[in-house]
C-alpha cells in the first residue's frame, strides 16, 4: 500500500511566493503616491485663491480693525476701541434688525413660490416643461444692478407702468420709493431675482425622490395634496433648511438692491439701512476705514455663527433621521 503525500502548493495555478505579498511597513506604492500627487494638483489652484482672496483680506480686515486713524500721528492702535464703538452704534444695529424682518418675510414668501412652482414642474403638468423653467430661471442670471434699474424704470412715480396700474386701482399718488413703502418694493425685487434659482433647487430635490414612493401612494388612493404635503414635502426638508440659511446669509449681505434705489429716493435709504451699506458709507463716505473694518468683521461673525448653527441643525436632523 502506497502512502499517499500532499504538496502544500496547489496544482490548479502557481505558487504565490512570500516575497510577493505586500509587507506591511513597506510604505505606500506608487500609484497611491501618483494618484495623491494628482490629488494635490488639483487641489493646489482652489486652496491658493482661497488664501489669496478670502483668507488674507479676512486677517487684513482684522488687523486694520485693531487701529485708529488719528488727525495728528497717523494711525495707532486702538485695540477693541472701533469694536466698542460698533456695538454701540444705533444705525448698524437698526440695519441688522431691518434685514432680518426682511428676511422674515421675502424668505418664506419666496421658498412658498419656488416650492410651488417646483411641484408643477416635477408632476409634469405644463407643456414645455423645460422652456418654462428656463424661463423663470433666467432673473437669477441677470445682473443684480441690471434688474434693480429695470424695476426702477418700473416703479417710476407718474411714468412707471406699475404706478399708473395702482392710480387705475384707485391708489393715486402711490409712490414705491417712500420710505414706507422702500422695504416691501426691494423685497418684490429680491423675490423676482432668486425665486427661480430656489425653485431649480427644490426641482432637482423632487426629483431625487424614488417613484416607488409615489406610485404605492396612488395603488393606496392617496389624494394629489397628501401626496405633496405628506411625502415629497418632508423628503425634500433638508434642501428647504439649507435655502432657509442660504439665503439668511443673502439678507444680512443687502447691498445691490437698496443702493440703486437710493438714487431714485435718496431720502428712503438711510446711512445705515442695511449692514452692507453701513459699512460701505462709513469707508467711503466718512472715510473711517479701520471702523469699517471692525462693522465688516461683526458681520462676518454673525455670518460664521448662522453658519455654524446651519451645520450643527443638519448633523443632528441627519442623526436623528
Amino acid at each position: 500500500m502506497s502512502a499517499i503525500t500532499t504538496s502544500p502548493i496547489s496544482s490548479v495555478g502557481p505558487a504565490i511566493q512570500p516575497t510577493q505579498l505586500p509587507l506591511p511597513g513597506r510604505g505606500r506604492s506608487r500609484l497611491i503616491r501618483r494618484q495623491e500627487g494628482w490629488g494635490l494638483k488639483f487641489v493646489t489652484p482652489f486652496v491658493v485663491i482661497f488664501l489669496l482672496f478670502t483668507v488674507l483680506p479676512l486677517c487684513y480686515a482684522i488687523y486694520t480693525s485693531l487701529y485708529t486713524n488719528k488727525l495728528v500721528g497717523g494711525k495707532s492702535f486702538s485695540g477693541f476701541a472701533n469694536y466698542s464703538a460698533i456695538f454701540a452704534n444705533g444705525a448698524f444695529w437698526s440695519g441688522v434688525v431691518r434685514v432680518l424682518i426682511f428676511a422674515a418675510i421675502q424668505i418664506p414668501v419666496m421658498l412658498g413660490l419656488a416650492f410651488f412652482f417646483a411641484v408643477i414642474f416635477d408632476l409634469g403638468l405644463p407643456r414645455f416643461g423645460a422652456f418654462f423653467r428656463t424661463v423663470f430661471f433666467i432673473p437669477f442670471a441677470v445682473p443684480a444692478v441690471v434688474g434693480s434699474v429695470m424695476w426702477c424704470f418700473l416703479l417710476l412715480p407718474q411714468f412707471g407702468p406699475f404706478t399708473r396700474l395702482a392710480d387705475t386701482l384707485g391708489f393715486t399718488h402711490t409712490n414705491f420709493f417712500s420710505a414706507n413703502l422702500i422695504l416691501p418694493t426691494i423685497i418684490v425685487i429680491v423675490i423676482w431675482e432668486w425665486t427661480g434659482y430656489n425653485m431649480i433647487i427644490l426641482y432637482t430635490a423632487l426629483k431625487m425622490i424614488p417613484d416607488d414612493i409615489v406610485e404605492a401612494a396612488l395603488i393606496d388612493g392617496a389624494p394629489l395634496r397628501k401626496i405633496v404635503f405628506r411625502i415629497k414635502l418632508p423628503m425634500v426638508r433638508r434642501a428647504i433648511v439649507m435655502l432657509v440659511f442660504l439665503n439668511v446669509i443673502g439678507s444680512l449681505q443687502l447691498f445691490t438692491e437698496p443702493q440703486i434705489l437710493g438714487n431714485f429716493e435718496p431720502q428712503a435709504i438711510s446711512f445705515g439701512f442695511t449692514p452692507a451699506i453701513f459699512i460701505y458709507n462709513t469707508a467711503i463716505g466718512d472715510l473711517q476705514d479701520y471702523q469699517a473694518a471692525a462693522a465688516a468683521v461683526v458681520l462676518g461673525l454673525v455670518v460664521v455663527v448662522i453658519s455654524v448653527a446651519s451645520l450643527v441643525l443638519r448633523v443632528r436632523k441627519k442623526g436623528l433621521a
